[in-house]
């Protein structure tokens, strides 16, 4: 789809670096999959269907979870407003717009392709951003869209999907297999059991690498809808102060509430952390506050504006 939301080359080449990586990584386990078990059709058919379902279901799985609700011109008009000029300077068509009625300030963008995509905000964010900040953050959700990011990081999670059913199968089998180790002692049963062992241990690799692998193209692809969403609005400082003040923000909010909304960390516009929650840069979805705020402040100079 053509837009006008500026291209990244260096982000871009290394989302397509990523990728490739996954791409070597999905040959290498097949191969080790089709020497130890000759074949994997039932774990690939399992696999396959929730990946379907994750794709093609995407924007009403996160609605439902997130208890948002599509909002009509009339319910929302200026968020509908925004978003319709926001669409209008990027050249591409208007996705559904959805209110989480959620304290915790944060937005999202969903969806198979632009033509089938949801772009979500809280009531939480909308209490507290002025217009230039929403709009910031609007923009960067229309760049995840514009760019198929939510296709994209669902099919690149294949492969860890199908590893990790081929680990908890192969756990399961292996815990099957010692119940009736009493009753069975022959080499036949040790040749399984070491067959069912390597088959676990070559997926567990393959989905602890692929796993680090999304992240970083989760990292990535957060960096490239910053800056692409900056550049549109021609305002990164006023998507820099959104990402500081949601930030902070989030220490007002229950631990509880913020602990479930981790599973939906990567749909975010800023990851919901609880206090005393760390995570090292290899398991983050999203970049340091630190690397966007740096890069919207060299962007501003690149604009010719204060940092």
């Amino acid at each position: 789809m053509r837009t006008r939301f500026a291209p990244d080359r260096g982000l871009t080449g290394r989302m397509l670096a990523t990728t490739f990586l996954l791409g070597l990584l999905y040959v290498a386990f097949a191969g080790a999959l089709f020497v130890l078990l000759k074949s994997a059709v039932l774990a690939v058919v399992i696999a396959g269907a929730a990946l379907f379902a994750q794709y093609w279901f995407s924007d009403r799985i996160a609605l439902f979870a997130m208890h948002g609700r599509t909002v009509t011109p009339e319910e929302a008009p200026q968020l509908h407003g925004r978003i319709d000029r926001l669409c209008a300077l990027a050249d591409m068509p208007k996705p559904a717009v959805a209110i989480a009625d959620v304290d915790l300030p944060n937005a999202f963008a969903t969806g198979r392709s632009p033509a089938k995509s949801v772009v979500c905000v809280t009531s939480g964010i909308l209490r507290r951003l002025d217009g230039e900040e929403l709009d910031g953050v609007l923009a960067h959700e229309l760049s995840h869209v514009a760019h198929r990011d939510v296709a994209v990081m669902t099919i690149a999670s294949f492969l860890g999907v199908l590893a990790g059913l081929i680990v908890r199968f192969g756990l399961f089998a292996g815990y099957s297999g010692a119940l009736g180790a009493g009753r069975r002692r022959d080499d036949n049963g040790d040749n399984v059991a070491v067959l069912v062992m390597a088959v676990v241990a070559v997926s567990a690799v393959v989905y602890a690498v692929s796993f680090l692998l999304i992240r970083a193209l989760s990292r990535y692809r957060e960096l490239a809808a910053d800056r692409a969403g900056a550049l549109l609005t021609g305002q990164p400082s006023a998507l820099a102060s959104a990402l500081t003040k949601i930030t902070g923000e989030m220490s007002a909010i229950p631990t509880r509430d913020l602990r479930e909304a981790q599973a939906f960390n990567a749909f975010f516009f800023a990851p919901a952390l609880a206090p005393g929650v760390a995570l090292t840069a290899l398991l983050a979805t999203h970049p340091p506050l630190e690397q966007r705020l740096t890069q919207l402040s060299d962007l501003s100079r690149e604009l010719g504006q204060e940092s």
